[in-house]
């Protein structure tokens, strides 16, 4: 059994890493990629998503592969101390989904941030990479196929869970949370697409 000396600093040390989470989370790819490239504020055109997909809608896919590859990532440290430090799935899963709240509500920018796709896709494939590459296939198939990067991000957010009860089943009610904020965040684009105004790729 574990002292209380123990649980404390284990305590401490996730709590740590959840802020870490969060702050790293918190910084939007888009904004920085489209300053860089002196391109136009993404939350100001299409969709108004400072997110991967609507940098591919508005400025190309060599700007959208940069901005997935920067929020794919900032959340990596934190989950790679996580496990390097032993931490039980769920306390992994607490920092991860600590990236996606982060993202989706930045406190530099009123909380308003992205959709938690792309930083869903890093936190999956650190902590469950076969879901993670599962997912991703899935999205790449349907935006290809439909053409709406709502429609692909529900579906692949969708078949994550059931993804992780075969090939990661410890992560199962981890992923359900992702699941469950990515599914939140897109309230709007679903009653879009019940309506037939959302924003097409």
């Amino acid at each position: 059994m574990l002292g209380g000396g123990q649980l404390g600093e284990g305590l401490w040390a996730l709590l740590g890493l959840m802020l870490l989470g969060y702050l790293s989370g918190s910084w939007l790819g888009a904004l920085w990629v489209c300053r860089l490239a002196g391109v136009g504020d993404p939350r100001q055109q299409g969709s108004g998503n400072p997110g991967f997909s609507n940098v591919l809608r508005v400025h190309g896919r060599w700007l959208a592969a940069a901005t997935l590859l920067l929020d794919a990532a900032k959340g990596m440290p934190a989950l790679w101390l996580a496990m390097m430090l032993g931490m039980p799935p769920w306390a992994q899963g607490v920092v991860g989904l600590a990236v996606l709240l982060g993202h989706s509500f930045p406190p530099w920018h009123r909380f308003r941030g992205g959709k938690a796709v792309a930083s869903a896709f890093g936190v999956l494939l650190v902590l469950t990479p076969g879901v993670a590459l599962c997912c991703a296939a899935l999205w790449a198939l349907l935006a290809w196929r439909v053409r709406t990067a709502a429609v692909a991000s529900l579906a692949s957010a969708g078949v994550a869970p059931l993804a992780s009860l075969w090939l990661a089943p410890d992560y199962v009610l981890v992923i359900v949370a992702f699941t469950a904020l990515v599914l939140v965040r897109h309230l709007l684009n679903i009653r879009r697409l019940g309506s037939g105004d959302e924003h097409a790729l």
